[in-house]
């Protein structure tokens, strides 16, 4: 079956990683999107435009993240990747926290899924294995696909995955600093090789009831986010967020890093305490923050396969 001419159009969530106690293992979808086109062409390689966030900035060839994932999951079923012409219309804030490298990633699986579609079947297990082996870790990438509150966890057959539902009662925000980035790598080069016993027996009790709290019981939110595994070494490189997080928390807000930062999450047992949450950082902010008052993404990556009219 020929692909050119063939073209689909990908949606992706934002999402936030670690949730606080979850390092590398929790995540969630969040409702702010990257849209993707990808129309098969004769010519070979490939063209992107980008409108949005990284206009300008991100690579508009075939070192393009997104571009790469789908050359990668071409390769991956063993199918010849055609010419491509993207047009990419971003929303989700680059180095902040909120997954954009991991919507990428997912961007592109999806991307060649659809393009695929009728000529190669993929798994959920599949996709989640494609992801995680572009992104290096499945917490991001899980919720990307999949949408609500995601667990990861890695076997020797590849990363696994269980979506759950959250309670409608979480009310997420995300505070995202407009003049200050934070590289993944940088934040993960701070993390200690070993961690003391007592603080990896707390982190395991928070995470626990991190589910519960999430799921069932969102009065706990602010016990449960407490974590001693990631946060406190990472914040020599965010102060402002580290000191907005202490002002968040002795107030009673469930406040955490959101993935590597430098942006915050603050997980609010209702709507009021998000207002609350936007009141204390425009009122100790040193900097401009802009805050995000967004709902969970239950349904995570789509695409539509137009000359089809198929959806996946």
């Amino acid at each position: 079956m020929s692909l050119l001419g063939r073209s689909v159009t990908v949606r992706v969530p934002a999402t936030t990683a670690n949730l606080g106690p979850g390092f590398d293992t929790l995540g969630m979808a969040l409702a702010v999107y990257d849209e993707l086109t990808v129309t098969a062409r004769t010519e070979p390689g490939a063209t992107v435009r980008v409108v949005g966030v990284g206009e300008g900035e991100v690579p508009t060839d075939e070192t393009n993240l997104v571009v790469r994932a789908i050359a990668h999951t071409f390769a991956a079923v063993g199918q010849e990747l055609p010419g491509l012409d993207l047009v990419a219309h971003n929303a989700i804030p680059h180095g902040r926290g909120m997954g954009s490298s991991g919507a990428a990633i997912v961007s592109g699986i999806m991307a060649a899924k659809g393009l695929l579609e009728g000529v190669v079947d993929f798994t959920a297990e599949q996709l989640l294995a494609l992801a995680t082996e572009l992104e290096g870790h499945p917490d991001n990438v899980a919720p990307a696909l999949f949408g609500g509150l995601t667990i990861t966890w890695v076997t020797p057959d590849g990363p696994r995955y269980k979506k759950l539902i959250v309670h409608r009662g979480v009310s997420p925000l995300v505070a995202v600093p407009q003049e200050r980035t934070m590289s993944t790598a940088l934040a993960r080069s701070l993390q200690p090789d070993s961690v003391p016993h007592e603080d990896a027996i707390f982190n395991v009790s928070r995470s626990a009831l991190l589910i519960a709290a999430l799921v069932q019981s969102p009065e706990l939110l602010l016990a449960a986010t407490e974590d001693k595994l990631h946060q406190s070494y990472r914040a020599s490189a965010m102060p402002e967020t580290d000191a907005l997080i202490q002002v968040l928390r002795a107030d009673g807000l469930a406040a955490v890093v959101s993935g590597a930062g430098p942006s915050i999450l603050v997980l609010g047992s209702d709507p009021a305490q998000r207002l609350r949450a936007a009141e204390l950082i425009a009122s100790h902010a040193e900097s401009h923050w802009e805050c995000l008052m967004l709902a969970v993404d239950f349904r995570g990556a789509t695409v539509v396969l137009h000359s089809d009219d198929a959806a996946a």
